[in-house]
């Protein structure tokens, strides 16, 4: 109970119909004649009558859920202040994944009573017949399951599961070979057509059509749900309270580290040995180059658990808004995977890709959006990509070649920085046509070149003569002995 001026009574109008509505609900509704509803969907929201005010429109103008809880609590402070009490109904029951009452209960400005209620849980333990003491039985979002889920591998009730697009991220969420083998997925509890139905775990975003009164029951999981990836973020968070170097970071600060460590990724990519995607290398040879790259991607991870640490205490963004906005643009970018469009080679992916990235960022063209900064290879590389989704291209890697030959010939008559730069810009081309990164190739070839000329000084001091002291063929004779070491 907080203190302030104006009041607002919270009640729960249970998880079924009106039947379910307990006494002191029903004596609040009598008493206070302003009266809101956070939304008619439900089955006893007509007990309060047509003068309550809902919260539908709230929801149907926001971008995002998470914008809606603060905005009721703004509606009701006002109208708790302006009418000294107001009456608050909520689904279920008040303190069960009612975000809206946390944020009113802890908002201060206004006196806040919460009366009991059922919820769909007791409901769900009746059907079940599960006792969820015993059982050990963590009460879930199955809007949050991945975070809430997190580290647990006993029993879940997960709620809100309202759309197909909850319960396959619940699917997504768990670890392969942790799956149960079945669960239950219960709908509209307390209501003439309740139903009860036991799905295979595979078919969970399909065997039933989901509704706003419906929640899943999952008996055990084999492993933990994203436990080191939630263990990490609450240790981010942590070193960013608590250590005076983390908590002066910004968003521009740490732009050096995250480059760094980008390249350094890239680097451990570049020592992999020759084979080891075919899994041809030499075991022991392998093992150590993919362990150093686990461990850089880890020090990158770090830098985008940081960036996101940092948007949630500015109230911006999450780990988890990150996730689901880059797991929902997968989504829309492939409607090959996820929807009814046909594609049969990578070139078609990549149109489409191209086409539904400009309809999204509201472009003009396809080539608007693309960094300047990029390093100039890769920014070549991606203009030309671009242009081949609109049918801008060489037919093969024949044709991109010739077109070389002919630049390479062009700058040999007469030397200029634009005929360098159509040179270069043919061989990106052809780099192109043979699947090859033209980026990391040419930090491969210069790696190479860099080691080579290590050892030839390292041969040259150990044969007590300094390289510049040698003639041209003996120069030579040294670089092939280098070349021949490997």
């Amino acid at each position: 109970m907080a203190g302030g001026s104006g009041r607002v009574t919270v009640v729960g109008l249970g998880p079924a119909g009106p039947d379910l509505l307990t006494r002191a609900t029903l004596d609040a509704l009598d008493r206070y004649p302003v009266r809101f509803v956070r939304t008619r969907r439900h089955p006893a929201a007509a007990a309060l009558g047509d003068g309550a005010s809902s919260f539908d429109g709230v929801y149907d103008a926001a971008d995002r859920q998470a914008d809606v809880y603060p905005r009721i609590v703004e509606v009701l402070v006002a109208a708790a202040r302006e009418h000294g009490a107001v009456l608050y109904a909520v689904p279920g029951s008040p303190r069960v994944g009612e975000r809206s009452v946390e944020l009113l209960v802890a908002d201060g400005r206004v006196e806040v009573e919460v009366l009991p209620a059922l919820s769909f849980a007791d409901l769900a333990w009746v059907r079940l017949g599960v006792d969820p003491l015993a059982a050990g039985v963590r009460l879930v979002d199955g809007q949050e399951f991945a975070v809430q889920a997190a580290g647990h591998t006993g029993a879940l009730l997960a709620s809100h599961c309202h759309t197909r697009d909850v319960l396959s991220a619940i699917k997504l969420a768990v670890p392969d070979g942790a799956e149960p083998r079945t669960a239950v997925v219960l709908q509209r509890l307390g209501l003439p057509d309740e139903a009860i139905t036991e799905v295979a775990w595979a078919d969970l975003d399909r065997a039933v059509e989901p509704d706003h009164l419906t929640s899943v029951w999952i008996p055990e999981l084999g492993a933990p749900v994203g436990a080191e990836l939630v263990r990490f973020a609450e240790l981010v968070r942590t070193l960013r309270e608590r250590c005076p170097w983390d908590r002066e970071q910004t968003h521009r600060t740490l732009t050096r580290h995250l480059l760094e460590e980008t390249y350094e990724v890239l680097e451990a990519i570049e020592a992999l040995p020759p084979g080891e995607e075919a899994g041809l290398a030499a075991p022991e040879a392998a093992g150590a180059a993919l362990g150093h790259l686990e461990e850089e991607l880890g020090d990158l991870l770090f830098q985008v658990v940081f960036h996101a640490t940092i948007g949630a205490e500015a109230g911006a963004f999450t780990l988890a808004d990150v996730a689901r906005g880059i797991h929902d643009k997968l989504v829309r970018r492939h409607p090959h995977v996820f929807g009814a469009v046909e594609v049969d080679s990578a070139e078609g992916v990549m149109a489409n890709w191209e086409q539904i990235k400009k309809a999204e960022k509201g472009h003009a063209s396809v080539m608007d959006g693309i960094p300047g900064n990029l390093p100039s290879l890769l920014y070549a590389h991606k203009v030309q990509r671009k242009a081949a989704s609109l049918g801008f291209d060489w037919d093969d890697a024949g044709g991109a070649a010739a077109k070389v030959a002919e630049e390479l010939a062009e700058l040999t008559a007469a030397p200029s920085d634009e005929e360098l730069g159509d040179l270069l810009f043919a061989v990106v081309n052809v780099a192109r046509h043979l699947g090859i990164d033209p980026e990391a190739a040419l930090r491969g070839a210069t790696a190479k070149f860099r080691d080579r000329v290590a050892a030839a000084e390292r041969l040259a001091e150990a044969r007590g003569v300094a390289l510049t002291a040698l003639d041209p063929a003996a120069l030579d004779e040294l670089w092939e002995e280098v070349k021949a070491g490997g």
